[in-house]
């Protein structure tokens, strides 16, 4: 081997190392700078003047939530039974005719006896980053608490720090998932993806007129 091959070899290796260092790196200060924000519902009832509950989807299986999703539902459920907030906010993909996470979250919800004003739908919200943009910019929320399972907690609270929102979350995981190991490889280049994101701060991919957390949930209504 020639030295200038091994020039090369050596310099990919360390190239190699310092990305594993910085993107693992971005992960722990993720995590460890919002993890503390994670509540349980007994402490999540000790909260004050919480704007909306923020449950994200998580995919349906035709005209039902998937395991995931209804998981979140039902925690999210809860915490509004709980005093919590009074309102709702069901974030997730509406992009297309055929695929509808959000009616069929508000619908769940309503057969589980929410006021349907109670509930508000954001039908773009196509990504963490979109959803809490959109929490704070389209639905003017200020202090909320977030749905989802626990690996994906950390980002989504942070995410929601970074764009000025008093956030918490209380993790949705009474049951272990198929397929979350590569979930959890996932979120690792989610979390780095993210964390850029939120330096550049770019628009969400939609934003329109503003609908105050506020007010009356039918007024996101399509149906």
């Amino acid at each position: 081997m020639n030295k200038t091959l091994k020039r090369i070899i050596i310099g990919m290796i360390v190239i190699i190392l310092v990305t594993l260092v910085v993107l693992l790196g971005i992960n722990f200060f993720v995590t460890a700078t919002t993890s503390k924000k994670i509540l349980t519902e007994e402490q999540a009832r000790e909260l004050e003047n919480v704007d909306c509950i923020l449950i994200l989807g998580a995919g349906i299986w035709g005209q039902n939530p998937s395991p995931m999703l209804e998981d979140r539902l039902l925690q999210g459920i809860s915490l509004y039974q709980e005093g919590v907030s009074h309102k709702i906010i069901m974030s997730g993909d509406h992009g297309r005719d055929n695929y509808d996470e959000v009616n069929v979250m508000k619908r769940f919800a309503i057969e589980k006896n929410v006021k349907s004003e109670d509930i508000f739908m954001d039908h773009a919200g196509f990504s963490t980053y979109d959803s809490m943009h959109r929490a704070k910019d389209v639905f003017e929320a200020k202090k909320i608490v977030i749905v989802t399972q626990k690996y994906h907690m950390y980002r989504a609270i942070y995410v929601a720090e970074q764009l000025g929102l008093e956030a918490y979350g209380v993790n949705s995981d009474p049951q272990t998932y198929s397929g979350q190991m590569l979930r959890d490889v996932r979120e690792v280049l989610a979390r780095d993806k993210d964390w850029f994101k939120c330096i550049i701060k770019p628009e969400p991919t939609y934003l329109g007129d503003t609908i105050p957390v506020s007010g009356n949930g039918d007024m996101t209504n399509d149906k």
